[in-house]
């Protein structure tokens, strides 16, 4: 059995970079995470692609279902991550 951590303090965001592209990615701490993508020490896509936004981010959930959301939202048209923001999607 896994810590409650483990089992709900994950989250799937969603970065809006500069170039108009996103960046979905899974984490415990959005706003950590954020601040890597931001610092150049997070995922090598974000790096260059400044200014970073927040754009979205999951209600807490389990690491099998982040990671299953995640999943399914990279294979998203970028008009469907752009709804995220009008609370459809």
């Amino acid at each position: 059995m896994g810590t409650a951590l483990e089992e709900t303090g994950w989250r799937v965001y969603v970065i809006r970079c500069g170039d108009d592209t996103f960046y979905t990615g899974i984490t415990t701490d959005v706003e950590r995470r954020l601040r890597q993508h931001r610092e150049g020490t997070g995922a090598k896509y974000t790096r260059g692609r400044c200014p970073l936004q927040l754009w979205w981010a999951s209600s807490p959930m389990n690491h099998r279902q982040a990671l299953l959301l995640e999943r399914r939202m990279k294979q998203w048209s970028h008009a469907e991550k752009e709804a995220l923001q009008n609370g459809s999607g």
